[in-house]
């Protein structure tokens, strides 16, 4: 056994663990929602506001980065922004995350997966989603704010 389970679900398990720690440190409150029927693994509550949070992982190494993928069953991503306002992926071997706003991912077209590359620097030029590394205020906004985040 790894120090991540035996198998994905359990990794999945292990990796929400990590992002609640993570979320109520940065003083976030976090609702879990019981069993697996809903899009979202946790909600973030913030009086004035309620965010869904899908959480995903990788080590899977590509080229200079990781490959998240966002695919759920099918050709996909099985999200849509009715049912997800932000996704945190989070990269295991390098212990950092990206909290990407939904709209970043699923518009104009659904993506099934994107290349992080948390090792090559924060100005890395030709990686988008570096304004995402480890962007825990935009658990603060709204999901108006959120949206607009993708016309950037």
């Amino acid at each position: 056994m790894n120090r991540w389970g035996n198998n994905f679900k359990q990794r999945g398990e292990w990796v929400e663990l990590q992002f609640m720690a993570a979320a109520a440190s940065h003083g976030f409150h976090l609702l879990k929602p019981w069993g697996d029927s809903r899009a979202y693994d946790v909600g973030i509550d913030q009086s004035a506001h309620f965010l869904r949070v899908q959480i995903k992982s990788t080590s899977c190494r590509r080229r200079s980065g990781y490959y998240c993928r966002f695919r759920g069953g099918g050709h996909d991503t099985g999200y849509d922004l009715a049912s997800v306002d932000l996704f945190a992926s989070y990269i295991i071997p390098t212990n950092v995350w990206y909290l990407i706003p939904a709209s970043v991912i699923l518009t104009p077209k659904a993506k099934s997966g994107i290349l992080l590359c948390p090792e090559i620097g924060l100005h890395y030029n030709r990686n988008k989603y570096e304004p995402y590394r480890e962007a825990w205020g935009l658990l603060a906004k709204s999901k108006s704010d959120l949206a607009r985040r993708n016309k950037r």
